[in-house]
């Protein structure tokens, strides 16, 4: 038996957290570009759906070389997005339908356009970003632009200068290397706490932190970026009681003690993390980083993966964390390939899902993904999105499909106008079709969060009994959830480790029956049974 641990603020173990690409999801004023109305005019569907927490990436001012990553204004938004008056109404309207909503911190980087960038360029005695005094410039810093002499240090792309937030080891000739304490460190850590202070008393819920481990340079075992968030974390807990921050760390055993409220397991997390995100469902196909190894994933067909990898990393990290926060479980995000992705089927789709509804982990739905939009390749670097030869991010930004009209609902502007193009698959998956066919698996996901939000025990508290962790895999959740997921085309059969077990009551199933003996699981299958109710189960 292995037990996930409840924590953070209370009302995340109840969370359901949506992922919303701005310029991608809605488009109110017909420019071709999503907009902070569209999302409004759109909350009912994720009210429908059960949403209750969203987070939005970047929306603030830009150049937009990296998508909104490259910050010019911490505390204007993009009029591309609509004015505050915009974002006010999305939030008191979510607020409405019961949803949080969360903002992205670009915390250890600016744009170049950023006005501390441009009086630092000028100014040899600021110490905002990490700075070389003259002389050639060192591998990785990038020559200055303004009159100050030296070479600058980016965090990404050359157009996002990495702010200073001090460097874990010194190192003789290198006098850039300024300790976290440092002058330029500490106002740097003030600025974080005025920007997120601005926007936490304005109603937003709290933070996705963007490259979360990226602070502190020269970092053995993240120890001073781990002690930053800490010291940042007391200041929220004493400012914000109600508010989180989740981290794009992807190393939870690290981020969550640090002081995250949630760190998701992500594609490039750590060796242990990253690993097991590859080895689930491993999102890659037109967008594979050129030094991964190719592996087979558990949610590929030909059943040449396990959940192994991915269930030893969670436990490990649910064993380290061992208190308050919680480890999420996304379907996909902005950088990575969607779960509909290469050979990958619309069929395989619902067990993905039964999955990360029932498992221990916080859930992220990422726009889309509920009604199986796929990556799309083959599409132009749109805003910084192409990160090597075959690694495009923009297949995973395409509109919103809300319905089969023009433009598939997501903008009355002409299609050549669009922020990127739609899917042209004639057969793409819409919204309004999806909510009107009760086998789609929009309406699968839909019922999957109305029964997680019913019960208790398939949150992300409560304890995971692995039955078996082959074809099928196999779990009860809390003494009463038995849970058979089957992704591969060859259908599998179980033996019951406990005869009770065969009078479970189906909750939700396609392709998985029982007897009195075993679990008998068809391709691409999935079940979740109620074994009975709380202190009526056939716990173990």
């Amino acid at each position: 038996m292995v037990t996930s641990r409840t924590g953070g603020t209370s009302w995340l173990d109840a969370a359901v957290l949506y992922q919303i690409y701005p310029q991608s999801f809605a488009d109110s004023d017909g420019d071709g570009i999503g907009d902070f109305a569209g999302i409004t005019e759109r909350l009912g569907h994720l009210a429908w759906l059960g949403v209750n927490t969203v987070w939005i990436n970047p929306c603030f001012v830009s150049p937009f070389r990296d998508a909104g990553y490259d910050v010019s204004d911490h505390f204007t938004v993009a009029p591309r997005y609509g004015t505050a008056d915009d974002l006010a109404v999305l939030v008191e309207a979510a607020r409405g339908h019961g949803i949080r909503v969360l903002l992205d911190l670009v915390a250890g980087h600016t744009s170049d356009e950023h006005p501390w960038f441009l009086h630092s360029a000028d100014d040899p005695s600021d110490h905002r970003y990490i700075w070389t005094d003259g002389g050639a410039a060192p591998r990785g810093f990038v020559p200055s632009p303004g009159s100050r002499p030296g070479a600058y240090l980016p965090n990404f792309f050359e157009s996002q200068p990495a702010l200073n937030f001090g460097y874990a080891r010194e190192k003789e000739g290198q006098p850039w290397r300024q300790p976290v304490d440092a002058e330029g460190p500490r106002a740097n850590r003030a600025a974080l706490r005025e920007i997120m202070d601005h926007w936490l008393r304005l109603g937003f819920a709290g933070f996705r932190v963007d490259m979360a481990s990226s602070l502190v340079k020269d970092d053995p075992g993240l120890r001073e970026t781990a002690r930053l968030w800490t010291e940042l974390r007391g200041w929220l807990d004493r400012a914000h009681p109600e508010a989180v921050i989740m981290a794009e760390w992807g190393d939870p055993a690290v981020s969550v003690p640090a002081g995250f409220h949630v760190d998701f397991f992500l594609q490039f997390g750590g060796e242990t993390d990253g690993l097991a995100m590859r080895s689930l469902w491993n999102n890659g196909q037109g967008t594979v980083l050129e030094h991964w190894d190719p592996l087979d994933c558990f949610f590929d067909a030909g059943g040449g993966g396990s959940p192994r990898p991915f269930v030893e990393a969670w436990r490990e990290a649910t064993r380290v964390i061992g208190g308050p926060g919680h480890v999420s479980l996304p379907t996909s995000n902005h950088d990575f390939a969607r779960l509909a992705c290469g050979a990958r089927t619309r069929e395989q789709l619902p067990a993905a899902f039964v999955l990360q509804m029932t498992w221990p982990t916080l859930p992220a739905i990422y726009y889309g993904d509920e009604i199986g939009m796929r990556f799309v390749p083959g599409l132009p670097d749109v805003e910084g999105s192409r990160l090597g030869p075959r690694y495009n991010r923009a297949g995973s930004r395409t509109p919103m499909q809300w319905d089969a009209g023009p433009n598939a609902g997501f903008s009355t502007a002409a299609a050549d106008r669009l922020y990127l193009p739609l899917d042209p698959d004639p057969d793409r998956p819409d919204v309004a079709s999806q909510r009107a066919d009760p086998d789609s698996l929009l309406n699968l996901v839909r019922r999957l969060i109305a029964l997680r939000a019913a019960a208790p025990e398939l949150r992300g508290g409560g304890d995971v009994e692995i039955l078996d962790d082959g074809f099928p895999f196999a779990y009860v959740r809390g003494g009463r959830y038995l849970v058979v997921v089957n992704p591969r085309r060859e259908p599998a059969t179980l033996p019951l480790p406990r005869p009770e077990l065969a009078a479970a009551r189906p909750v939700e199933r396609a392709g998985v029956t029982m007897n009195a003996d075993s679990v008998t699981a068809a391709a691409f299958s999935y079940g979740i049974f109620e074994c009975g109710g709380p202190g009526n189960a056939a716990a173990p």
